[in-house]
């Protein structure tokens, strides 16, 4: 052995078997196409991951409130063409002889009313949370639309099939899109979304601003500049609560 072999620091010396990268599994960039992405230094080789799917049509979806507003489409709003005839409401849709208007005074009641034929209603109490009232007569009270029609014609639902726009206007599988409130409450508002309006209880205005959210997520809704500096000033209030959703479109 050579002499000056034996007198190198330990340090210097070959402590490792030599790498025969012959046998060593790598990475081969395909014979054509775009280089792929630098593989690790171990094995087994890597791919990009696939991009994460949208949800569709009857997903439901998880976030924070603002998170949501966030994530609604911001444009201008057009009111051409809107007639509140192309949203037909109050159908019987599972034919047992109530209205959708009768279906939310009997979900929404306070105490239960009695029902007669042709689901006439007497008795019962409701509670408006727009303006903190109570009612004993139903006839008191209007079904809101908590996203009018014309405010979601603005925001897209002009482009929608007649009916799809039916099926905003019964919405009874999300209990935010119809609500029982007093029909001076409801007339008061009309169609005016929360940069002109927000209910007279004001301990409500958390959860209307919410409920509005949650609602233009589910139908897919866009919000004007106004509306979405509105929400978010109110939202900004309150806590950020998570809102879930079931994508009706």
């Amino acid at each position: 052995m050579d002499q000056r072999a034996q007198t190198w620091p330990a340090r210097l010396r070959r402590s490792q078997p030599v790498r025969d990268l012959r046998t060593e599994p790598r990475c081969v960039p395909p014979p054509y196409g775009p280089r792929p992405p630098r593989c690790p230094r171990s094995p087994p080789c890597c791919s990009p991951p696939p991009p994460p799917t949208p949800p569709t049509t009857g997903d439901t979806i998880a976030l924070p409130v603002r998170d949501a507003l966030a994530a609604l489409p911001v444009q201008d709003e057009d009111r051409t063409g809107y007639e509140r005839t192309k949203f037909r409401h109050w159908i019987d849709a599972d034919r047992d002889g109530c209205s959708t208007r009768a279906e939310v005074l009997l979900a929404e009641a306070v105490t239960a009313p009695e029902q007669s034929t042709g689901c006439q209603l007497t008795g019962g109490s409701w509670y408006s949370p727009y303006d903190d009232t109570y009612f004993t007569a139903a006839r008191a009270l209007d079904i809101d639309h908590l996203v009018p029609l014309a405010e979601a014609w603005d925001s897209g639902a002009s482009t929608w099939t007649a009916a799809e726009r039916q099926a905003y206007a019964n919405d009874l599988d999300d209990d935010r899109a119809l609500i029982a409130v007093s029909a001076a409450s409801n007339r008061s508002k009309a169609d005016q979304d929360p940069t002109t309006w927000q209910p007279s209880a004001t301990g409500y205005r958390c959860t209307y601003a919410t409920d509005w959210v949650a609602i233009k997520t589910r139908w897919s809704l866009a919000v004007d500049p106004a509306e979405q500096t509105a929400i978010s000033a109110t939202l900004g209030t309150c806590p950020n609560a998570p809102i879930e959703v079931t994508l009706a479109r």
